[in-house]
């Protein structure tokens, strides 16, 4: 049984064609944890494969019926594909395209399917760890670095905790390290949830999951989000989009410490630690009616509160960049390169992202794969891509005083977070620059749309 520790918390979509092949699969997988699912006829969900391990043995009937277009399917799901069929993939190239290397016979045995299986799930294991390991937190601002000490003084807890903060801030990744850093929980699973993205009638049979043969399609037993989590983490993202019914479903099942699955009356005992995360006022929803007082008190033990890109300023936005610029382009094509131009450094840090990480990341992708294939920080190309991504950025129109109120409040923040770095270096511009990781050129721009003057006048000509 050593296996099936690689094997677990797995969905296998089946997609059989003309094959008999799907009790096969469930036959052979009968002892592992994971739920094999016919995909014939459904959709196979996005939000379910980005949360939970997911493959799909397809049988080559398929291709031949011409109802499944390789490349797109292969694009609208980003799975690995296991394919089924009869001939030899060396007598007839066409059935198995070249970019699909993971083949087996039509009379696979149920050993041949396990090793194949196994394989398959180590290989997303370690390209997940490789991901996770690029995506480290950056944290040079003195707002991000209190946060980090936040999180390090409360990893350990094992009570609910509350992330607040933007769209696109990285709420994830802070519970990520809150799992991270707990002694006992942090050696379980860390399984995050949606909450906006659960489907309505699919609440209940995903989050408290159900025994074989509940209902029709129901091959094997599968484990909710709460089962899941036992012994690790529930993350549950945008948990003020769940509504009221569900609400109760999830309080119940906090208070109760168990949950029963659907078509079982047998309660399973349950261990977990609960972060949610949100971008919405819940005291205020509360006082609309439209939030639970007892399960926002229930959730809101901790509260942490993740500060926006532009409150974190210059110094992070600039080295966030840089690490996305790395990881697209590659550490060796970018050794051959120049250095990042400070013209280039300078727009970032003055950009307004509404999106926050998220948007300075997709910015960063559009640059990376540009200078990638190109060879070089050509300034004409980029600087229409920054043009661009500063002139696509609506803003609703009974939403435009707030953002303008929310600016104006940022900068008067970063009005002072220049005026507190001048002091602590003495008014020494180059010594400032370094201090906010910036240019002197930025520091000069800044001072100059703050107003800060000082008794050293500094010209466009001296820069």
């Amino acid at each position: 049984m050593r296996t099936a520790t690689k094997i677990e918390e797995l969905d296998i979509y089946v997609w059989e064609g003309k094959a008999d092949i799907v009790d096969r699969v469930a036959r052979c997988m009968a002892s592992f944890d994971v739920e094999v699912i016919r995909a014939d006829d459904i959709a196979i969900s996005p939000e379910r494969t980005a949360l939970r391990p997911s493959l799909a043995i397809i049988s080559v009937s398929v291709i031949d019926s011409g109802a499944l277009i390789l490349r797109d399917w292969q694009a609208a799901h980003g799975i690995p594909v296991v394919w089924v069929g009869a001939a030899p993939r060396e007598h007839d190239p066409a059935t198995y395209p070249s970019e699909y290397s993971h083949i087996l016979p039509l009379d696979f045995t149920c050993a041949e399917l396990r090793g194949m299986v196994t394989k398959l799930v180590l290989q997303m294991r370690a390209h997940s760890a490789k991901t996770h390991e690029s995506d480290a937190m950056i944290a040079n601002s003195e707002c991000m670095q209190a946060l980090l000490h936040e999180v390090d003084t409360f990893a350990d807890c094992d009570t609910s905790v509350l992330v607040h903060g933007e769209t696109g801030v990285g709420k994830e990744r802070i519970a990520q390290l809150l799992h991270e850093k707990h002694g006992r929980y942090g050696q379980g699973p860390f399984i995050p949830v949606n909450c906006g993205a659960i489907p309505d009638g699919l609440f209940e049979s995903l989050f408290f999951g159900h025994s074989k043969g509940s209902f029709t399609g129901a091959v094997v037993a599968h484990k909710g989000y709460f089962e899941q989590a036992d012994g690790g983490t529930l993350f549950l993202d945008e948990i003020g989009d769940l509504p009221l019914y569900q609400q109760v479903k999830l309080l119940r099942v906090l208070e109760d410490s168990a949950v029963t699955r659907i078509g079982s009356a047998t309660p399973v005992k349950l261990d977990f630690r609960l972060v949610a995360a949100t971008n919405k006022n819940l005291p205020q929803l509360v006082k609309e009616g439209t939030f639970r007082a007892d399960l926002y008190y229930r959730l809101a033990v901790i509260e942490l509160k993740i500060p926006s890109l532009e409150e974190r300023g210059a110094v992070d936005k600039i080295a966030i960049f840089k690490a996305f610029i790395a990881q697209v382009v590659g550490a060796e094509r970018l050794s051959a390169l120049p250095d990042l131009p400070y013209w280039l450094a300078d727009a970032v840090a003055d950009t307004y992202f509404p999106g926050n990480v998220r948007e300075l990341r997709n910015l960063a992708e559009r640059i990376g794969v540009t200078v990638r294939q190109i060879g070089a920080w050509d300034a004409a190309r980029l600087q229409r891509l920054l043009a661009l991504a500063r002139t696509s950025q609506p803003v609703p129109a009974e939403s435009a005083a707030e953002v303008l109120v929310d600016r104006s409040k940022w900068d008067m923040a970063e009005r002072n977070r220049v005026l507190a770095a001048l002091d602590a270096n003495g008014w020494r511009r180059q010594d400032t620059a370094l201090y906010l990781g910036i240019s002197r050129k930025v520091l000069w721009e800044k001072m100059r749309k703050y107003q800060i003057f000082d008794e050293e006048p500094e010209t466009r000509e001296s820069e």
